[in-house]
Formats: structure tokens, C-alpha cells, sequence
């Protein structure tokens, strides 16, 4: 997106960001005050349909001998990992379920099946990605370190590699999510960044042994003769979750009508300022209760930035109320089909693989 096609952004008074704040506080407190069993409920028979679905998925590829049960055995155990990753591990761990004092669900020791440990997790996704939302240099989600997705980051000559690394970052998402609290694309560079990614390598190697003894060591030799047909279908079906994972996550911050920030224009944020840039940095997938469930309900991005603690089965009751205040105060309310989003998120990545002419890229810079 060039400096001449960029979106004008609307731009609201001190008074009004205050009264948008207010109306956003009143959205949360309603639901917030109001939540009970039917939630705890909720959490609970995800975990169950998790389980069960894992118990049939590993049992049809230990026990089974024909593709079609290889086939089912992957499908339930991708099913089963994209359920306790996106609408179990992500929301537990944002701590969406703590007011029910379940150490099952405690957002501080909660750690889930994925390569990624979940002390990791906390901070690079809770305290980085959550609170620095879109701020170029600030949010180490923007690019995730290999990829350029706006204008906002200086073009380099190892951007044209952009779609390759697109590709290979969608098949190993857990594993560059895994890295990502080390900041390898920036900390590589430097002795001293070299030193702190030795540092803080620890969580995740340990969380990456275990994760590999389990599904490459444990259950194959567990299956004996079928020890083959069950490393292959534990290996289809990470590579399931980490696509489809992958998919959700850049749908919600780099379709196109997404704005980026610099640090410069979030100094002296406040809590009004805050949520503006969170509705105005995320964009939601429309879908059924399905789409919603599998995605973790991240299919309601905006929502979600806005109340991270909030369960996330409530984001679709809450999604008319914070359309409308959209509305009220003329701001976008970026939401699209699957396909229209993440159409426009790999036609950025192809776009961004290049430089901008030289006037344009004078003006970025200039910006940035």
C-alpha cells in the first residue's frame, strides 16, 4: 500500500476518544459482570471434543492399516490440535478463564501442545503483540522477523524472498512461534544479541524436546510395526494446525484497511487512543459457529484486541455493539470472507517483496 493509495484513517477529538473509551468500558463491564456457568461450560466441552477427537485420531493411526483410516486418523488429530491450540491454549493463556480459580484453566501455568512454551508465549504475545499492536519495531508480530507486510518497514534485498518465506513460515508456524520470543532476525545480528538468544533459549528447547519426543518418538514406537504410518500422521497433522493457524493469525492484522502505526504517533496513548488502534489495527473473518470455534473465535479479531481477557465465545454477542459504536464515530469495521481477507494478506506479502519506486520510498521514509 503506497503513501498515495493509503487509506485516510479518521481522526477523532480528545472528547470523542474519551466517549468512545466509555462506551467500549460499558460493552466489557456488561459481559464481564455477567459471566457464569454457561461459560465455564463452554470451556470445559471444548476440551472434551478436544480430547476425544485426539484419543480417535492417534487410535486410527495405530491401529488402522488402510489411507482412508491414515486419512481419518489425521483429520481427528488435526482437529484435535487446532481446538487445544486456538480456542483452548490461546484464550486459557490470555487468561479468559482465571475467574473460574480452575487450576485447569490457569492462564499462568497452562501450557499447551505446541512447540512454543507457554511462558514464552505470555510475554511475547500477551505483553509484545497485545499491548504494541501494529506499532512497526514495537509489535514482533509485524513481519514475525523474515517477512515485509507494509510499506512502514524499509524494503531490503532479502524481501524478495517474501513469498518463500510466507510459504515456509505457514508449514512451521509453531516453530516461528516457538523462536519468536528470542527476536532471531534481529538478535542474530549482534554478539550481544547472540548472548540473549542463548540466554533465553532454555523454555523453548525444553518445550521443543518434549513436543518431538511425544509425537515422533513416544506414540511411533508405541505403534510398533505401524510406527511409519503414525510419524507421518503426526507430522500431517502439525503441519494441518500450523497452516491453518498461520492463516487466522495474518488474516486478523494484514488484510487490506489494516493501519499500521510508528512509535511517534502512539506516544502519550491513552486508554481511548488504545482501543482506537486496536479496532483500527485488526480485521475479523466472517463464517459460521464452526469458523469461529476452530479459529479460537480469532475470527472476531477486533473484539478480541479490545477485551484479550474477555472468553472468547462472547465476541460474537458483543460484535453488533462494537460494529455500531464503529459506525457512530465513522471508524472502519474491517470484517471479509476467508477468502477475501487472506487474498488480500498474500497479495501484500507478493507486493512487499519489492521496492516502491524512489519517490514513494523517500516519502516511507520520511514517515517512518
Amino acid at each position: 500500500m503506497t503513501p498515495k493509495s493509503r487509506p485516510k484513517y479518521p481522526v477523532l477529538t480528545q472528547r470523542q476518544t474519551a466517549e468512545l473509551q466509555a462506551e467500549l468500558d460499558a460493552i466489557r463491564d456488561e459481559v464481564m459482570t455477567g459471566l457464569g456457568e454457561a461459560d465455564a461450560e463452554h470451556i470445559r466441552r471444548m476440551v472434551r471434543i478436544a480430547r476425544l477427537s485426539a484419543i480417535t485420531g492417534r487410535g486410527l493411526l495405530m491401529f488402522g492399516f488402510t489411507p482412508i483410516s491414515w486419512t481419518l486418523g489425521v483429520a481427528a488429530l488435526s482437529t484435535a490440535k487446532i481446538l487445544e491450540n486456538m480456542e483452548i491454549g490461546h484464550n486459557v493463556m490470555h487468561g479468559q478463564y482465571d475467574w473460574m480459580n480452575d487450576p485447569a484453566f490457569d492462564s499462568q501455568t497452562y501450557d499447551w501442545d505446541n512447540v512454543c512454551a507457554g511462558e514464552d508465549w505470555r510475554h511475547s504475545h500477551n505483553v509484545m503483540h497485545h499491548n504494541y499492536t501494529n506499532i512497526v519495531g514495537k509489535d514482533v508480530d509485524v513481519g514475525y522477523g523474515i517477512l515485509r507486510v507494509t510499506d512502514a518497514q524499509r524494503w531490503h534485498p532479502k524481501y524478495l524472498l517474501n513469498p518463500v518465506n510466507n510459504l515456509a513460515l505457514a508449514l512451521l508456524f509453531q516453530w516461528g512461534v516457538g523462536i519468536h520470543e528470542m527476536q532471531m532476525g534481529t538478535n542474530l545480528r549482534t554478539r550481544k544479541g547472540r548472548h540473549s538468544i542463548r540466554a533465553n533459549s532454555g523454555p523453548f528447547l525444553k518445550k521443543m524436546r518434549k513436543q518431538l519426543v511425544k509425537d515422533y518418538v513416544l506414540f511411533p514406537a508405541l505403534a510398533l510395526w505401524n510406527a511409519p504410518r503414525v510419524l507421518l500422521g503426526n507430522l500431517a497433522a502439525n503441519g494441518i494446525r500450523n497452516v491453518w493457524s498461520y492463516a487466522i493469525i495474518f488474516c486478523g492484522h494484514f488484510p487490506d484497511g489494516t493501519r499500521m502505526y510508528t512509535e511517534a504517533e502512539t506516544e502519550n496513548e491513552t486508554r481511548g487512543d488504545w482501543y482506537l488502534r486496536q479496532m483500527q489495527g485488526s480485521a475479523n473473518i466472517e463464517g459460521g459457529r464452526l469458523m469461529h470455534i476452530m479459529s479460537g473465535h480469532l475470527s472476531h479479531q477486533i473484539e478480541h484486541h479490545l477485551f484479550p481477557d474477555m472468553p472468547a465465545p462472547r465476541y460474537a454477542q458483543i460484535s453488533p455493539k462494537v460494529r455500531a459504536v464503529c459506525e457512530k464515530y465513522g471508524l472502519p469495521y474491517n470484517s471479509g470472507s476467508f477468502a477475501r481477507q487472506y487474498g488480500s494478506v498474500l497479495r501484500t506479502i507478493f507486493k512487499r517483496a519489492l521496492p516502491e519506486s524512489g519517490r514513494t520510498s523517500k516519502a516511507v521514509a520520511a514517515r517512518v
